[in-house]
């Protein structure tokens, strides 16, 4: 990894993914990418959830499934996996996904311009080509998918590996720092980052569950009594963050500066235009673009 100032490299990579993770989350939550889905014969938003982004390790059960993506509850994932392979091939998986992308962000592209697109497809695709992929299990299985051969699927793909690159990242960071799924979330919440009811209707824990992972925080001093977080857990919030950050950092500090602003610039209004098919607040945490100032 180049030297770079972890302030100022933590800040390029934190800017980044402000802008490209709107992008790859119209997979989730766009009109057009969830009619793909039940096209293809999955009915129900989860089957093509976890189809979709289960697809790059191929035919999985739930547990490689709940290691990687860490903050649902095992039981959530295994109503769908892996049956869900019985009614489409991760393979068919990856084309819907993609096609569906290419629905829900192509209509943007037209609306925003297309001038530069291509240039950005191109700048994408080099910062993803150069993520690290050992021990990142989702952004090595994403990177090593053959590219699509226009723009726009090169965009919402390169966002993607971006995206799962940096997640692997964060899950070391959660993990690192002695949390498991249900605790990370409970700490979220205190922290103002939704309710606790839309956390565990989405990711699956049990009153039981995420009352012991409350239990545990307060026992190791990041919760008060009432269930705030305390400043240890505030500055422990802002350490994980820094060490996301850095652990995303090396792509973004291989293609230098002066590009990363480039593609900042020319991805802005890509994101600003996928937020309005967004959940807010998101579900990951990330801002909306069109109301942080990003780019």
């Amino acid at each position: 990894m180049a030297e770079v100032n972890t302030a100022q490299g933590t800040s390029r990579a934190q800017k980044m993914w402000r802008l490209f993770e709107p992008v790859h989350a119209v997979t989730y939550f766009a009109p057009a990418s969830l009619a793909a889905w039940e096209d293809a014969g999955l009915r129900g938003y989860w089957r093509g959830y976890f189809a979709g982004r289960a697809a790059p390790l191929g035919p999985v059960g739930a547990g490689p499934v709940v290691g990687a993506f860490f903050g649902f509850a095992p039981v959530m994932v295994a109503r769908v996996l892996p049956d869900v392979w019985t009614r489409i091939s991760p393979e068919r998986a990856l084309a819907v996904r993609l096609d569906g992308a290419r629905a829900a962000l192509g209509p943007l592209v037209a609306g925003v311009g297309a001038d530069g697109f291509t240039e950005l497809a191109t700048l994408l695709r080099s910062a993803a080509e150069h993520v690290p992929v050992a021990g990142r299990v989702l952004g090595a299985a994403n990177a090593a998918l053959p590219w699509p051969d226009d723009p726009v699927g090169t965009i919402w793909q390169a966002a993607t590996v971006l995206r799962e690159h940096r997640g692997d990242g964060h899950v070391a960071a959660l993990v690192t720092a002695g949390l498991d799924g249900p605790e990370s979330l409970v700490w979220r919440v205190s922290r103002g980052g939704s309710d606790r009811a839309f956390y565990q209707r989405i990711r699956g824990w049990t009153d039981d569950e995420w009352d012991a992972a409350a239990d545990r925080l307060r026992a190791r001093g990041w919760l008060d009594t009432a269930g705030a977080p305390t400043e240890v857990a505030l500055a422990a919030a802002h350490d994980l963050e820094a060490t996301t950050d850095h652990l995303a950092s090396s792509a973004w500090d291989a293609l230098g500066p002066a590009t990363v602003d480039r593609a900042a610039t020319l991805l802005a209004p890509l994101a600003r235009a996928a937020a309005t098919l967004l959940m807010w607040p998101d579900p990951v945490g990330v801002p909306d673009p069109r109301a942080s100032g990003t780019g």
